[in-house]
Order: C-alpha cells, then structure tokens, then sequence
C-alpha cells in the first residue's frame, strides 16, 4: 500500500452518498435557477408585444438589465442555505451517532436504531453490541464458577486436613500403637496429604491462569518418546481402576516446542481420560504425522458427554461433574489450559463424544528450528 493511499482513507459510503446528494443538489438549484432566467428573457423579448408606456414592458427591461447580478446572488442564497440544510442533516446523524456509542458503552438488551442512511452502522453497531454482551454474559457466568469453585475447594480443604490432624493425633497420643496400625494410620494420612496437595495447587492453578501471560521456551523435542514415558509414568494410576493402555504412536517424530507446556497438554488428556472411564476398559493413545502436522489422539470408554456441554468443554472453570465432589474433577481449568497452550504453539485441539466414547485430537505443527 502507498503511503499516499494510507494517508487518504478510502471514504465510506454514508459519505459518498452525503457529498453526491450535496453537489447533485447545488448542480439542480443552480440549473434550474438559470433555466428560470433565461425564460424569463426569453419572455421580455418575445412573448411580450406591449408598448414602451407600458408599465409591464418597463418592468421586465429592468429586470432584464439585472438579471445576471440577480441570478448570482439568488446562486449564493441558496449555496447557503443547501449548505447549511446538508451540515444540519450531518449534525443530525453525528447526534444518531453519539448517542449510539453511549449506549454501546453500557449495552442495553434494546438494539441500536439509526437513520435509514445509516443502516450499515446501524447493523456494524449492533454485531458489535451483540458481541459485547455475549463477553459480558460469559465473564459473569466464568467469575461465578470460579467463585463456586474456590468455595468448594476450601470447603473440600477441611476433609483431608481434618483427617491429616486426626491421624496424627492419634500416633502422637497412642504411645502403645501397633506398628500394623501405625503404618494404616501413617499411610492414610500420608494419602489424605497428597490430596491436600492437589487442593492448594488448584487454587494456584487458578490464581495463575488469570493472571501471568504465558511465555513459551521452545526447544527440538522427541515427540514420540514424550509420549512413551507419560504412558509409563499413568501405569501405576490406571492400575487402581483396571485401565489399559493402547499405544499407536508412530517412532522418532519431533516437534518444535515448549517441552514443559506440551508435557502439560497431554498430561491434563490423559488425568481426564482416566478420570471419566470405565472400570477394565482401555485408553488409546495415539500418535501419527498428517501433512505438516502431527495428530495426537487420546481416546477413552465413558459415559457419552451431551452436546451441550461437549461445546463449553474447553471453557476455564467448567466441569462435568457440577457436584462439589472433586474426586474426578479439578477446577475445571485442565482442558482450558490443554487449549491455550494447543494454540499458542499454532495447533488446535477439539473433542468428540459418541456411543460411550470421549475423544480428544490435538494438532501440532511440526516446526523446524530457525
């Protein structure tokens, strides 16, 4: 683009059509103005057969003798008052305006109403409007949720606390204690400390996803094996419902990336893949390369998730599970963080869920270092 065409903005059409019905209408008065004239000499000389005592014949000689003085001021009256008739209809669009963007400032649940002229701003203002409280709905039901799940994590902070002290007071108060009973004690408090744990990085989890920028360290990673030692690390996990794995992953493909923040991706697939399947059934882990892509695809046998919620299932705050209960859920940032991640790296991540099933396929770039 030239720095002449940038400088000179292309006019919009409100205002080709204001300048067009402007000079369209001064080229009119002026036109018809002087067709008036010219009849009105063309009359004097020859329609008019009266004597020089005539008093009609006197009055349009001296009419014809100014009526090229009289014609250019009757052209500037009305220059002025077009003029003034087209800035006041300005005025009046740039008031339609004003008030306009005050009420787009605060979003009524009444649409915008302009001239018909201004229908285009009238619809632009209106998707912008839409748009505005579609974000305004959506922030106030995230806060809410966030809200709800901070009160239900330091709710559920109590139980395993309450249990933590509970058992150690007792291996503190009972000096005669068995040692069989001492390790059931040790081992249960030990387990309801963990999931302490678990509580208080999910509070950090969401003070963090508000509030630092993601900053990425990219670096030439083994796709393939990353994969291989995330299946090893859940074997023990899986063990506890009876899970298996199904591994396709296709060797010795790398990927340009955040190690860590990949890591993260995957590790939140596969804690939600285990979270919501089947007792005995297996989890498919799958990875292969599609034109300049790689498709990692992490499959589970679960309860069929309705459309709705299967559309807000990479919303921040969102679980599907709404029971205060976090036995299987979070706080609901795991996927919303799997996505920001996913698409950051300039991939993306979607989910399916049909006949008992859960799908979710991430797609990355494969990237070569500069």
């Amino acid at each position: 683009m030239s720095k002449k065409a940038a400088k000179y903005p292309v006019r919009s059409k409100i205002t080709k059509q204001l300048v067009f019905q402007y000079f369209l209408s001064l080229a009119a008065f002026v036109a018809g103005l002087a067709i008036l004239c010219l009849t009105i000499v063309w009359a004097g000389h020859n329609l008019i057969t009266w004597q020089d005592t005539d008093f009609l014949y006197y009055f349009f000689k001296r009419l014809e003798n100014y009526i090229f003085p009289g014609y250019l001021l009757s052209c500037l009256i009305g220059w002025v008052a077009i003029t003034f008739s087209f800035i006041n209809r300005i005025m009046r669009y740039l008031d339609e305006m004003l008030d306009a963007a005050k009420r787009l400032a605060g979003p009524e649940p009444s649409p915008i109403i302009l001239s018909d002229v201004l229908k285009e701003l009238q619809d632009e203002l209106n998707q912008v409007r839409d748009r505005s409280l579609e974000n305004s709905r959506l922030a106030k039901e995230a806060e809410q949720r966030k809200n709800d799940l901070v009160i239900y994590l330091a709710h559920d902070l109590k139980t395993p606390l309450t249990s933590v002290i509970g058992y150690l007071s007792l291996l503190h108060d009972e000096s005669q204690i068995s040692p069989e009973l001492k390790n059931r004690y040790l081992g249960i408090a030990l387990s309801k400390a963990e999931r302490l744990e678990e509580l208080i990085n999910e509070f950090f989890d969401i003070t963090r996803f508000n509030f630092t920028t993601l900053i990425l360290e990219p670096e030439q990673i083994h796709l393939s094996r990353m994969l291989e030692q995330l299946a090893s690390e859940f074997t023990p996990i899986m063990a506890e419902k009876e899970l298996s794995w199904h591994l396709d992953i296709t060797p010795g493909i790398q990927v340009f990336c955040d190690c860590g923040k990949l890591e993260r991706v995957f590790d939140n697939l596969i804690r939600n893949a285990i979270n919501y399947s089947y007792p005995k059934s297996p989890i498919l882990l799958s990875l292969t390369p599609v034109r300049g892509y790689v498709k990692i695809a992490v499959k589970n046998h679960g309860r069929t998730i309705p459309p709705e919620k299967l559309d807000r299932i990479f919303d921040q705050f969102f679980r599907l599970d709404s029971s205060r209960s976090s036995a299987t859920g979070g706080a609901g940032l795991g996927l919303a963080i799997a996505k920001e991640i996913t698409e950051r790296f300039g991939g993306s991540i979607t989910a399916e869920s049909f006949d008992e099933s859960i799908t979710f396929t991430v797609l990355l770039p494969i990237l070569q270092k500069s």
